[in-house]
């Protein structure tokens, strides 16, 4: 299954921070397979709770991440 949008925005706003998966789930305080599952697409609904925790790990707006 190809990324979602969704995904391919996570991973690239994580390597622009420098973080690998477990980084960014150490940061968040998400699992590194979940993470690895919105990465590839197989996890599309993430709960707003868990895209705030995101953005945040990752220094932008949920919208940006939203994009």
């Amino acid at each position: 299954m190809p990324a979602t949008r969704l995904g391919m925005r996570l991973k690239r706003l994580r390597i622009a921070n420098g973080l690998t998966q477990v980084d960014l789930a150490k940061r968040a305080k998400i699992t590194q397979g979940y993470i690895a599952q919105l990465e590839s697409g197989h996890q599309k609904d993430p709960s707003l709770s868990a895209l705030r925790r995101l953005a945040k790990a990752l220094k932008v707006g949920v919208t940006e991440l939203l994009g």
